[in-house]
């Protein structure tokens, strides 16, 4: 509410009661508020609309597109005047004959097209939508019960069609009378109502479809029997049913009425049968001479018409005429009951041009099969043999068209490209207005060109396609691929049109003037001739009335109703020669286009309608594996997701489900399954495979070279535009990119060590294909990446018992395995690791319940199930113990490794600028300072992790020695007198374990073990027995006994050399190697040993330590006072 309204209110209120001020004042707020936020909405919806407008430029109108296009120009033209308005003469008698005949023909259109769109499709449909597998029990009797309104409409239809075929046939008969005394209305020597005649083969037609769809429908007659079963149930007992008795019978006979009514193939028949001869009617119909024989005439006449062009390239809708002719044919039979053998002949003649119609959707005519049936009692045994022999041309047209169908496809794809180049062409360039009427005429033709080639198109497919159906002939894959072809030009076809709409609106409006303007002229020149013939007579008035009524609807929009009064009128204006034959050659010429351009957009649309496919839905997957597999000109399949779409708009009107989305969703289903199947799957496996083909090409895989094996390219694919179909728009790049985008994400999570294979898929599928795939953002990890740091740290009890450690490689690699390797861990695999987790899981690497663990370890000694010796226990005790050393070590340099790789790309670790600070400084967003923070704080882990000192085995040494230097662990005093026979153990281990990597049987076999060493360095550091260690000179004894023992053999082969015994030499040389062997380990064990040492400090006593460490305190103390001291004299100075 504004403010001056709310005042007007306020004034408007009792004078008896005035608002307080504090109320005003919260009013005039509250309206302020609700003018401002009216103005901003103002505001918002001008910038909509202006956005709106600057999207949309003047280009956008030239060119439609089929499938995006909200909106669509119908260019039919509609009459507002009525038929009493438009036939308007000084002839009143005339206007009445005329005004009866065009009311009926109309009467005719409409409910032809009541039919075609509601009653064919009803019936047609019928049953779709649920398939046998699903339907559950009963559920055919309710589709039945839904339906049986259906069947009541339909029944009141066709009682409404055999009224007009009544009206329309004594209408006739009263006009050509022969009684001499029943009145006439006007002469109608020479005048030919042709146009009421096709009108009523029209509606005869429509009686004969409905009775071929229901013979054809199985379904439905199955249906209809299981419910009248169910109702013979429900008459037994219908108190079980909840229904009225006194119901029950009055539904039993309307269900008898339809079944006789629908179900008996009698509907044309019936129409046929019915008594014209009115017994209250001055005029019999079936003895009226002269009526039967103008219906002869026109029945001559409208097939003289069509026999010469049915069948041929500028064939239109003869076909449709020629049926409407068979039944005018069988009516004029039972009406008069006379046969004109020569028509009958010439109609069956025509089978042999035309094996088959297309009534609707699937349904096949057959003309030979219709008149036999009809005219049974007529057709004698010679002309029988004839319908056989037509039978047989039946089978040999289908033979000959599967061979002629590929040279049919290679003109017709020339012809209709020339078309369509014509009328880009023609309907780009500007109209020139000095030759304006030479350019209609071009643009006329090529309209109308349009047309017959779009009939042709459709003839072939129906007519071919239904035909295979109809005679269950199988129909080879090469046909079904040429089919598809001649469909996809048909919706070209209407492609064009369409995407010309305005341009083609334009000229229509102008051809259409053009051409009444000709009709016009032939008119006056006629009329201007009778004028001029002073003899005056009835007939002579009726003519000239006739051609001023057809100037008259001339002068107006051609509108069917106007077209309908011209051509009734000119059947009366163009008696007693009126026009000269030329001249009425060159006006019918003129006419017919009027028609075909007047309904160009209508003609297109039916002929190019594909609705017919729904029934032949078994070639599209054919048609998709070809689309496939030829990989070329991919885009095409627009066009037959067009003619699918046509099956949508029928499919409005079942009435057999509980709603008509049922069944689009089950067609929508079942194309998109096909569709996925024969082609979107199948490339996506494709494209899969080529690129993992491509990126593995370092392996030994098949012969990949184009030039050798031929590779199909799919690029293709990926520049079709988003398909429409339905209510929805069908991508199939976004469907290939999200199938790989899920497949790679998939196959990361499961073996995510194969990251960088996917990578790198990702990034070819991105460069060859121009997709544009997901980032999977998942932790990268590498094909080194081994066992998980932390897996380790929760099982590094398993893990120390089941690895052995190398140290001067830093790698550690696993005991046994029942595979045929062994794994292993190195520094790569554990920087990989930090690199995953992050380096937070560096600082709780060892934690101290791990080490306390360790330390209570150490007690448990016993005999194990193997049977091996304390001493071997303890040995293996020991060697854990070193494994975890060794563990903490790689950890460490696993560390650096990381952060070493991660700060390269820092110029200058010592100064590093703050970011935060600089961004701050130039007064950025504080999304950008939040980001310069985490790259500052990344920044500062990265350089703290990669410099930090910090040293985990003295850590680990101080921790544990106190323990072990206790009083409660006094047995350990003496721990280095017992290191010399562990070494002795270790090295027969070590020995016996190198010895069995050369036997079959390598259980138990290593090759290092370099635990041991770090255990024993570690545990005399703990217990600060190096001194006491080293004053055992344990390895130089060691060496000086094997010394000593070599040089006995050596001495000893000298003098056995001379006593020339082979074993005795042999048994020498293998002391002599055994020898070796053990000295050479005993050095490898006191080199690791010496290593290991170094880690530990073993240079130094605890003592020496200690006085170290102290004298490192006292010198950092210092420096702080002096540190202070400067601080203070510098603030006094101030």
């Amino acid at each position: 509410m504004t403010a001056p309204s709310l005042k007007m209110a306020l004034e408007a209120s009792s004078p008896g009661w005035q608002p307080d001020g504090l109320d005003a004042g919260s009013q005039r707020i509250h309206a302020e508020v609700q003018l401002k936020s009216y103005g901003k909405f103002l505001e918002e919806y001008t910038n909509q609309l202006k956005g709106i407008e600057d999207a949309l430029d003047d280009s956008i109108g030239d060119v439609w597109d089929f499938t995006l296009d909200p909106i669509a120009l119908k260019l039919l033209p509609y009459e507002q005047s009525s038929l009493l308005e438009l036939i308007k003469t000084e002839n009143k008698v005339l206007n009445k004959v005329i005004t009866v005949y065009a009311a009926l023909c109309c009467e005719v259109k409409k409910l032809k097209y009541e039919a075609e769109t509601k009653f064919y499709n009803g019936l047609l449909f019928y049953g779709e939508g649920v398939t046998d597998s699903s339907m559950a029990e009963g559920e055919s009797q309710i589709q039945m019960g839904r339906f049986i309104s259906f069947l009541q409409e339909l029944s009141c239809f066709i009682t409404r069609c055999y009224e007009v075929v009544m009206n329309i046939v004594q209408q006739l008969a009263s006009l050509y009378t022969s009684s001499k005394t029943a009145p006439k209305v006007i002469e109608t020597t020479g005048v030919h109502f042709q146009t009421v005649y096709e009108h009523l083969g029209e509606l005869l037609t429509v009686l004969l479809t409905l009775d071929e769809i229901i013979e054809n429908h199985v379904t439905l007659k199955d249906h209809w029997i299981t419910y009248k079963r169910l109702l013979k149930s429900v008459h037994h007992n219908p108190s079980k049913f909840g229904m009225a008795e006194e119901k029950l019978k009055p539904f039993e006979k309307l269900l008898l009425k339809l079944e006789r009514q629908l179900l008996s193939q009698m509907i044309f028949q019936a129409c046929v049968e019915q008594q014209f001869d009115k017994i209250n009617k001055p005029t019999l119909v079936s003895k009226n001479s002269i009526f039967a024989e103008e219906f002869a005439y026109n029945i001559r006449t409208i097939f003289n018409n069509v026999e010469s062009k049915i069948g041929e390239p500028s064939e239109i809708d003869q076909r449709d005429k020629y049926i409407g002719i068979c039944t005018l044919f069988v009516l004029h039979f039972h009406i008069f009951r006379t046969l004109d053998k020569k028509m009958y002949k010439s109609l069956i003649d025509v089978c042999k041009k035309v094996p088959a119609i297309t009534l609707a959707a699937n349904i096949v005519w057959y003309a030979d099969q219709f008149l036999m049936d009809k005219m049974a009692s007529a057709v004698k045994v010679t002309e029988k043999k004839n319908l056989q022999s037509i039978k047989i041309q039946r089978e040999t047209f289908l033979q000959q068209k599967a061979q002629t169908l590929s040279k049919d496809i290679q003109s017709y794809y020339l012809f209709v490209s020339s078309w369509m180049m014509k009328m880009e062409s023609i309907l780009s360039r500007v109209q020139n207005l000095e030759n304006f009427a030479e350019d209609l005429s071009s643009r006329c033709t090529a309209f109308i060109q349009g047309i017959l080639y779009a009939s042709s198109l459709s003839n072939i497919v129906r007519t071919t396609m239904n035909l295979y159906m109809s005679m269950q002939k199988p129909i080879t894959r090469t046909s079904v691929k040429a089919l598809c072809r001649l469909i996809e030009l048909l919706k070209a076809i209407e492609h064009i049109v369409h995407r010309r709409t305005m341009v083609i609106a334009d000229s229509v409006c102008h051809i259409a003037q053009y051409l009444q303007h000709q009709a016009l002229n032939s008119i006056s020149v006629a009329k201007k001739r009778v004028i001029s013939d002073k003899k005056y007579s009835e007939r002579r008035l009726d003519v000239l009335s006739a051609l001023v009524l057809a100037e008259n609807a001339l002068n107006g929009p051609s509108t069917k109703e106007r077209r309908l009064v011209i051509a009734l009128a000119l059947s009366v204006g163009t008696q007693m020669k009126t026009f000269r034959d030329e001249e009425l050659l060159v006006l019918q010429v003129v006419l017919k286009k009027l028609d075909l351009i007047s309904e160009l957009r209508e003609r297109i649309q039916v002929l190019c309608n594909c609705s017919f496919l729904y029934w032949h839905r078994t070639i599209f997957p054919i048609y998709l594996d070809d689309i496939y597999d030829s990989a070329v000109d991919s885009a095409r399949i627009h066009y037959m997701f067009s003619a699918l779409r046509d099956c949508v708009p029928p499919m409005m009107y079942v009435r057999h489900l509980e709603s008509t989305h049922m069944l689009l969703e089950c067609f929508d289903k079942e194309t998109t399954d096909v569709l996925n199947e024969h082609l979107l799957d199948k490339l996506c496996k494709e494209i899969e495979k080529d690129l993992r083909l491509s990126v593995h090409t370092h392996l030994k895989l098949d012969d990949r070279n184009p030039f050798r094996v031929g590779i199909k390219d799919l690029t293709d694919f990926f520049s079709i535009k988003p398909i429409r179909f339905l209510n929805r728009f069908i991508d199939v790049k976004a469907y290939v990119t999200h199938y790989l985008d899920k497949t790679f994400y998939n196959l990361t999570t499961v073996a995510i060590h194969d990251w960088a294979t996917y990578s790198e898929m990702r990034n070819l599928a991105t460069q060859r294909y121009s997709l544009s795939m997901t980032e999977a953002h998942l932790p990268s990890q590498t094909l080194e990446q081994g066992l998980d740091v932390l897996e380790i740290m929760r099982n590094i009890h398993v893990f120390v018992s089941r690895y052995l450690y190398n140290l001067n490689n830093q790698i550690f690699i696993e005991r046994t395995s029942n595979n045929k390797h062994l794994n292993t861990i190195n520094i790569r695999h554990v920087a990989n690791s930090i690199r995953t987790h992050g380096t937070g899981i560096m600082n709780t690497t060892y934690p101290f319940d791990r080490a306390d663990k360790f330390n209570r370890g150490i007690r448990k000694l016993g005999l194990t199930p193997e049977g091996q010796s304390y001493l071997d226990q303890f040995r293996q005790l020991i060697s854990q113990i070193g494994n975890a050393m060794g563990y903490v070590r790689m950890i460490r340099s696993g560390g650096l490794h990381c952060c070493s790789n991660a700060i390269r790309f820092v110029p200058d670790l010592e100064d590093i600028v703050n970011f935060e600070e600089l961004v701050k400084e130039e007064g950025l967003s504080e999304e950008t300072q939040t980001a310069a923070r985490q790259l500052d704080s990344v920044l500062t882990d990265l350089t703290r992790n990669s410099a930090e000192g910090t040293e985990y085995f003295k850590m680990l040494v101080d921790v544990f020695s106190p323990e072990f230097r206790s009083s409660k662990n006094m047995h350990l005093r003496n721990f280095y007198i017992i290191v010399p026979p562990l070494t002795l153990n270790f090295v027969d281990h070590s020995i016996s374990c190198k010895e069995k990597l050369n036997k079959k049987n390598k259980f138990g076999a290593a090759f290092t073990d370099d635990g041991f060493a770090m255990g024993v360095a570690y545990i005399l550091k703990l217990l600060d027995q190096y001194q006491e260690f080293d004053s055992l000179h344990w390895f130089q004894s060691v060496r000086e006994k094997y010394v000593k023992e070599k040089n006995a053999v050596v001495k000893q082969q000298n003098v056995q050399s001379t006593n020339q015994d082979e074993k005795l030499m042999q048994t020498m040389n293998l002391t002599q190697k055994r020898l070796d062997i053990y000295l050479q380990e005993f050095e490898l064990l006191y080199f690791s040993l010496s290593s290991a040492r170094i880690f530990f400090r073993g240079d130094q006593t605890a003592a020496e330590e200690s006085q170290e460490q102290k004298e490192k305190e006292d010198e950092t103390e210092k420096s702080g006072n002096c540190n202070a001291k400067d601080v203070s004299s510098e603030s006094g100075m101030k």
